[in-house]
């Protein structure tokens, strides 16, 4: 369910073993059974097993993948339209550096959150076990002072696994629906996912246009790939719209989910007859932005949660303070026993 850095990073080797035997010409069933015996990862064989399966059956390669139920839509559709292009070795290249960035940023984030966590869980300590153990005269039991401290720190547990579970790419289009627009909250956030779903959806749109893929199928196809719930309910208004006659670069002008950039070039693409040139362009910039804003994220993001868990720190620190030396604390009452013998 979630996918950690080293589980990028295994996708990644995945799609740079099959790149490699691809370019040296080996069959696709060849190569199949080739990461079957020497898998990236153990889970790999199982789909890997499935997949080879359904080729044995007459299915093509995407066929297969997809039956297996293991890739996502955005790697589906660019493998389809590799393998109708004949260019399933230029789109392995293509989903290897894809994972390979996320892993980087997902290691990026990861241990740049592993401070503040630290922080979260010493302070814990400090202040929900240590502190009143000492003011209990070290009589308190440590294995109920542990299970409080525990039940502090339980919903931080809950929320951290309700968000990664509510970010998975498997939920429906509803789901990911409500999800999105609770994102798009953000302003950075919401300017980066949208980046990033543009990129994806330039690089599908221009493996299926250089497939031989139909314009107007092409961006049906290729605006799944990108994952974006903005840009599916977009492009599913235009059906009515390439009935009447109308092309895209006209209904991309008229819709304001795509930008202005976006808009221009496109245009220009179509008319220039050169809209391959002109998506590889627009996936190049807008994934190049795409990862500038992410990296804002990963960078400021463990920032704002050290400063967070750091102002925690200090109020407890003023609570410890304020009932030590209060006028009912512990040191209190000792010094009026001096003070009133």
């Amino acid at each position: 369910m979630i996918f950690t850095p080293g589980q990028l990073s295994k996708r990644a080797d995945f799609y740079h073993q099959l790149a490699s035997l691809t370019t040296a010409g080996v069959a696709i069933t060849n190569t199949l059974e080739q990461l079957y015996r020497h898998p990236p990862a153990r889970s790999y064989r199982k789909p890997l097993e499935l997949s080879l399966g359904e080729l044995a059956k007459g299915h093509t390669f995407s066929q297969s993948l997809r039956s297996a139920n293991w890739l996502p839509d955005f790697d589906l559709t660019l493998i389809e339209a590799g393998e109708r292009s004949g260019r399933l070795d230029q789109c392995f290249r293509s989903l290897e550096s894809y994972y390979n960035q996320r892993a980087v940023i997902a290691r990026q984030i990861i241990s740049q959150m592993l401070y503040p966590a630290f922080l979260i869980h010493f302070a814990a300590l400090i202040f929900l076990v240590v502190v009143p153990y000492a003011f209990s005269q070290f009589s308190a039991s440590l294995p109920m002072l542990f299970a409080k401290a525990a039940l502090k720190l339980l919903p931080i547990y809950i929320v951290t696994a309700l968000t990664i579970y509510a970010n998975q790419s498997k939920h429906n289009s509803k789901w990911r629906m409500v999800m999105d627009r609770i994102w798009n909250c953000f302003p950075i956030l919401r300017s980066a996912r949208h980046s990033l779903a543009l990129s994806r959806l330039t690089l599908a749109l221009e493996a299926l246009i250089s497939a031989g893929v139909g314009v107007i199928q092409a961006w049906e196809l290729a605006v799944n790939a990108s994952n974006s719930p903005r840009l599916m309910r977009a492009v599913a208004e235009w059906k009515s719209h390439f009935e009447n006659g109308r092309t895209p670069a006209e209904l991309v002008n008229m819709h304001s989910v795509f930008p202005e950039t976006f808009a221009n070039l496109y245009h220009s693409g179509e008319i220039s007859g050169k809209l391959d040139e002109t998506l590889k362009r627009l996936h190049e910039f807008y994934q190049q932005d795409s990862a500038y804003k992410i990296g804002l994220l990963a960078d400021w993001g463990p920032k704002i949660a050290y400063i967070i868990v750091a102002l925690m720190i200090g109020y407890e620190i003023i609570n410890f303070y304020q009932g030590y030396y209060g006028a009912n604390s512990p040191l209190q009452q000792i010094m009026k026993g001096f003070n009133n013998p």
